[in-house]
């Protein structure tokens, strides 16, 4: 029997299973991703104890490499929307692995700093790059293969802590990890370029596999719109929250609670297996109004946040508040914060939808380890979960009031339910 076919653009076709074999690798490679992201945060100890950085370096080391992630928002989705996003891909997974093989050879904090950077818009762009490439291959469905991502960017972020202290302690220096992750990224890259058929980097969104996109008149022309702005909003505000959170934690928990090294590294760990629930979250994205999943996200992050920095101390509490912070910022907010821009925009603008996801989150995360560092220079470590952690959030939910819903490319099921855009 003649095995059934996927229409990317350009006529190009490619088996089913090929298609699955793709989609599969670029999970992995986002995995890989979140690993390379996650191993520094719990190794910042041992790393601001050799070269004697401060808790502000600190925690500008922590979160400030996302700069390069967003630095690459915009530029990349333009890229995006004119050249193979497959090779965009496989160059920058290179580029942020020979960023993080770089950074164990840092001289001091200036050095380590540019290594970061590297890495971050390494990463940047394969962020963008991924979803670009769901966003216009699964169109009605992207918000479900965007959850898959989130799936293996949660287990990345599970498996990086546990991986890189095994690691760590297995090369008796900190440093070991960082070679590591850097090698297994440069072997990726060449998986990649093998095995991602174009008829599924390159589809055009709205068209083959994507049919019935219908009409998208009722969308705005440009991709700066009411609701982009609305949504841009909401992803700074989770980029300020959840790397604010993520950068120090760690360092909260040894320095503040006494936890050892091993606590701190499975309680981050803990926040990947939360942010694994980006899965069932994408399924329910298509099916129902994101709004309300995101201001759930933005409640329950707060109300975690809250007794994780005001109340509890035992390693058990921390553990489940981890998980509950992991499932409420991540599973369900960076899950729809990367899906909803690109629903305000038209197909042929859905590597600027991503883009502007990318550039709006992490502006705000590069700049959140600093300022969570700032918050407890001044009011401890309490008064800063409270400000950027718990009150913080509150700011995104009041943005969604601003989105105008009937304006959006929304799956069939959930525009039905809505009055037509006048």
């Amino acid at each position: 029997m003649a095995q059934r076919t996927v229409s990317g653009d350009r006529g190009r076709q490619a088996s089913t299973t090929a298609i699955g074999i793709g989609f599969a690798v670029l999970c992995l490679s986002y995995l890989l991703n979140a690993m390379d992201r996650q191993v520094f945060y719990p190794l910042l100890p041992e790393i601001r104890e050799e070269y004697a950085f401060s808790l502000d370096q600190s925690g500008l080391l922590a979160t400030g490499f996302t700069l390069g992630l967003a630095l690459t928002g915009i530029p990349a989705g333009y890229l995006l929307d004119r050249m193979s996003r497959r090779t965009i891909v496989v160059v920058s997974v290179v580029v942020y692995s020979l960023g993080t093989t770089a950074i164990p050879l840092a001289a001091g904090f200036a050095d380590m700093a540019v290594y970061r950077l590297v890495s971050g818009i390494g990463e940047g762009v394969q962020a963008t790059a991924i979803y670009a490439v769901i966003g216009a291959f699964f169109f009605h469905r992207r918000a479900l293969a965007a959850g898959f991502i989130g799936l293996a960017f949660g287990l990345g972020v599970f498996l990086g802590p546990v991986i890189g202290q095994a690691l760590a302690a297995a090369g008796g220096t900190w440093r070991t990890p960082f070679y590591v992750f850097g090698v297994v990224g440069l072997v990726m890259a060449a998986v990649i370029l093998v095995t991602v058929p174009r008829a599924m980097s390159e589809a055009v969104a709205g068209r083959g596999a994507a049919a019935g996109a219908g009409d998208f008149d009722h969308v705005p022309a440009g991709p700066y719109n009411r609701n982009t702005l609305a949504f841009g909003t909401t992803s700074a505000v989770s980029g300020l929250v959840f790397y604010g959170f993520l950068g120090l934690y760690p360092t909260f928990l040894r320095e503040q609670l006494g936890f050892d090294p091993g606590q701190a590294a499975l309680a981050a760990s803990l926040i990947g297996f939360g942010a694994m629930t980006a899965l069932p979250v994408g399924w329910l994205a298509d099916r129902v109004d994101q709004r309300i999943l995101m201001a759930v996200g933005f409640v329950g992050t707060s109300l975690a946040a809250l007794l994780a920095y005001q109340l509890a101390t035992g390693a058990l509490a921390q553990y489940v508040l981890a998980f509950l912070i992991g499932t409420f910022a991540s599973g369900v907010l960076f899950t729809n914060c990367t899906t909803v821009l690109q629903r305000s925009v038209r197909p042929e603008h859905v590597g600027r939808g991503a883009g502007l996801f990318t550039l709006t989150y992490y502006v705000a995360a590069a700049v959140s380890g600093l300022l969570f560092a700032r918050l407890v220079a001044g009011l401890g470590w309490s008064g800063a979960g409270l400000v950027q952690l718990t009150l913080l959030p509150l700011v995104g939910l009041a943005a969604l009031a601003l989105v105008d819903p009937r304006r959006m490319l929304l799956p069939p099921a959930v525009r039905a339910r809505l009055r037509p855009a006048r």
